[in-house]
This record gives structure tokens, C-alpha cells and sequence, in this order.
């Protein structure tokens, strides 16, 4: 068969038809239709749902069935349920924009209440309560956790991307457990 498909050009042509194609319709079902949010690059800021059922699952997405994500890892679980804000970064091994997101982030222990975890990139999959519901998408991902008594009953979290410098790692943790009252910006 692969004799008659290197002498053929016209099966060569048919063949390479055939793959753009599946490419074509794989690619369109993946990504719902478009869209204005599937232009462009990913947010550098994802607030979201960090854990339990109402985590998004990829039901219905080509046909694969809903699988929820891993509970909490314990030592997570037990800060989050203390009322801590957890501070969950997840890094690359050798990244050299890791290392320094890792330095700043320690520097968050003096914040009261305060549990942080760092995460090399390849046990995310351990995180998938947390990482799921705000849509971890690129390393190194600083996600922090509001504490349970603010969140009113469900996880809430924000992603930022990338080097973080230490007033904007603290600036992450501030707006985590600020408590006061919402105000928008409007001449109202």
C-alpha cells in the first residue's frame, strides 16, 4: 500500500484532502464555534469556581463523558476549611521567571492566615479542583484562593500569568481577602 501511495500523486493528494479535512472539523468542534474569547491571547487575570461539583468538566466536548475533578489535596483542603487564603503557585521546573514568582511568593508568610503551596507543573493534575475552575492555562500560574468565609459557600479563586513582581503578588493577596463593599467605576 505504500509502494502505490509514493508512485500515486493522485492518491498522495486525495490522502493529504482527507487529513485537512479531519483537521478542519477537529478543530472547529474543539473550539465551540469561535467566538470573541477564543481570539487572541489568554487572560492574565481568570477569576472562577476552584473546586468541588460545580468545577467545569468536559461533558458534551466530542463526545467525552464528565469526569470531575480530584478532591483537594488534604493539606489544601484543611487550609482552605481553616479559613485561610490559599496561595497555590504553580511552576516549571528550571524556569528561570519560576524561581523568582517562588521568591516573591514566600514573601506572602507574613501575610496572617496564609497557607502557600508551590507546585511543579507536572502534578497540576493533583490541583484539578483548584486549577480547573479558573482555567490554568500556562505556567508559572499564581492562584489564590479567597478564604472560605468570604466566598459564601463556594471556592472562589484568581489566576495571574507569569513574572509577578512582589507588589503585584501582594496586590493578588489583598484583593483575596478584602471584605469591604464593591464599588464600580461609573459617574453615577
Amino acid at each position: 500500500m505504500r509502494e502505490k501511495l509514493n508512485e500515486n500523486p493522485m492518491a498522495q493528494v486525495a490522502v493529504v484532502l482527507v487529513l485537512a479535512v479531519a483537521a478542519f472539523l477537529m478543530l472547529t468542534r474543539a473550539k465551540g464555534g469561535g467566538g470573541a474569547e477564543s481570539e487572541g491571547a489568554p487572560p492574565t487575570e481568570s477569576p472562577g469556581i476552584a473546586a468541588g461539583a460545580s468545577a467545569p468538566t468536559l461533558e458534551g466536548v466530542a463526545g467525552i463523558p464528565a469526569v470531575p475533578p480530584p478532591p483537594m489535596p488534604a493539606p489544601v483542603a484543611a487550609a482552605y476549611e481553616g479559613g485561610k487564603t490559599v496561595v497555590l503557585l504553580i511552576v516549571h521546573d528550571g524556569g528561570i521567571d519560576d524561581r523568582l514568582v517562588a521568591t516573591s511568593t514566600r514573601r506572602l508568610e507574613a501575610f496572617p492566615n496564609t497557607a502557600i503551596f508551590i507546585v511543579p507543573a507536572k502534578r497540576i493534575a493533583h490541583y484539578g479542583a483548584i486549577t480547573i475552575g479558573v482555567s490554568v492555562q500556562q505556567v508559572p500560574a499564581l492562584v489564590v484562593m479567597r478564604p472560605r468565609k468570604l466566598t459564601e459557600g463556594a471556592p472562589q479563586a484568581t489566576v495571574s500569568y507569569g513574572f509577578q513582581t512582589d507588589q503585584g503578588i501582594e496586590q493578588a493577596m489583598r484583593d483575596a481577602t478584602y471584605a469591604g463593599p464593591e464599588a464600580t467605576y461609573h459617574p453615577n
